[in-house]
């Protein structure tokens, strides 16, 4: 998982990997302040995804896995 931050308007663009499925947000690590409740995305059916909550843009990156 690579995470960049875009400026200026400081959004979110999180790069993740079949490794990184089944994907939710916020990912596992996120500090206190920046949680919120855990929803989960889809972002191998598109190649990219945007969380309801707080925007960060999710791109799938590599083969999708096997039944996805």
């Amino acid at each position: 998982m690579t995470d960049r931050t875009n400026s200026p308007d400081q959004s979110r663009l999180v790069e993740v990997t079949a490794k990184d499925l089944p994907l939710h947000c916020p990912m596992s690590g996120a500090p206190l302040w920046a949680r919120h409740p855990r929803v989960f995305l889809d972002v191998a059916k598109e190649g990219e995804t945007l969380c309801p909550y707080c925007g960060t843009k999710y791109v799938f990156k590599g083969a999708a896995p096997k039944g996805h």
